[in-house]
């Protein structure tokens, strides 16, 4: 028994019985049970592996103008050969736009650099990204990309989609148009149709959380008027009252256990409505945005 648990230490004391009644001993299970105790053998309990998880901010963030946190996920789809395709979405979480969804066989990380440098080129490269902790996303060649560009990571705990909320959105709304009702015969089909609806999402679709705008024709209005109202936010660690601001944020306010202070306010701090308000003891799920940030207000 001692040579069967060196040479098969994860099979334990059952298998051991059924190997000595191959071999022709006539022993009782419950007899090699005791002897297989008594000897001290055992099967050594293992510890799992702890998968492997991205360098970088893990939290709830909100942004406050565009093309500051662009949200990153994969979704999977297959061909009418039954064969995958893998579709890498890219959103811009403060507008909604999708600036780019490529779709291919495989995508690994270096693809995925390809694609951000794409579309830094296009559109400047982000403040942050928020993505999960999938092999893609965390390898080296993204870390690199991000440490080039000065871009930080936000990633999300583990098995907590919902804290990637706007890209998950944005999978369900094209599963639920297009993956769902399309079935593609090939790459090249799958690649033009998937293509022409991110256009016709980007230019068309009205968005209730945009006041039914389209992403494009927000992002325009805001470079037109809204960025020009945007005072500085500090983010303080307490009350209002007697509090010290601990930095100055002008892309990202986080939205746990912070209060926000406008500058250069004379108004009552109690007045919901004000243009200059400061927003205390938010809940772990609010998004702390002044009035003058509402989405709907132009």
């Amino acid at each position: 028994m001692r040579d069967f648990a060196k040479r098969r230490p994860r099979w334990g004391w059952r298998r051991a019985a059924v190997g000595l009644a191959a071999d022709g001993w006539r022993v009782n299970k419950k007899r090699v049970r005791r002897l297989w105790r008594d000897e001290g053998l055992r099967v050594v309990h293992r510890k799992r592996k702890k998968p492997l998880r991205g360098k970088g901010h893990v939290g709830a963030f909100c942004p406050i103008r565009p093309n500051v946190l662009w949200a990153l996920d994969f979704q999977f789809d297959q061909t009418a050969d039954v064969r995958t395709l893998k579709l890498f979405n890219v959103i811009d979480e403060y507008t909604r736009e999708c600036p780019a969804i490529v779709v291919d066989r495989n995508i690994d990380a270096d693809k995925v650099v390809d694609t951000l440098d794409r579309i830094a080129a296009e559109r400047g490269a982000p403040n942050y990204i928020r993505c999960d902790n999938g092999p893609e996303l965390i390898a080296a060649a993204v870390a690199d990309w991000c440490r080039f560009n000065t871009t930080k990571t936000v990633f999300i705990e583990p098995g907590s989609p919902w804290q990637n909320a706007w890209i998950e959105s944005f999978n369900g709304r094209l599963r639920d148009e297009l993956l769902n009702g399309e079935q593609f015969d090939n790459l090249l089909e799958a690649r033009v149709v998937i293509e022409d609806w991110r256009i016709d999402d980007n230019m068309n679709r009205p968005h209730s959380s945009l006041g039914y705008l389209t992403p494009n024709e927000y992002a325009n209005r805001w470079h037109q008027h809204d960025q020009e109202l945007q005072p500085q936010l500090f983010i303080t660690s307490g009350p209002t009252t007697g509090a010290r601001s601990v930095s100055l944020v002008p892309y990202l306010v986080r939205s746990r256990n912070l209060a926000i202070s406008c500058v250069g306010t004379n108004e009552p701090r109690n007045n919901p409505h004000s243009n200059n308000c400061s927003s205390h003891d938010a809940s772990p799920m609010s998004v702390l945005r002044p009035a003058w940030l509402s989405r709907k207000a132009f």
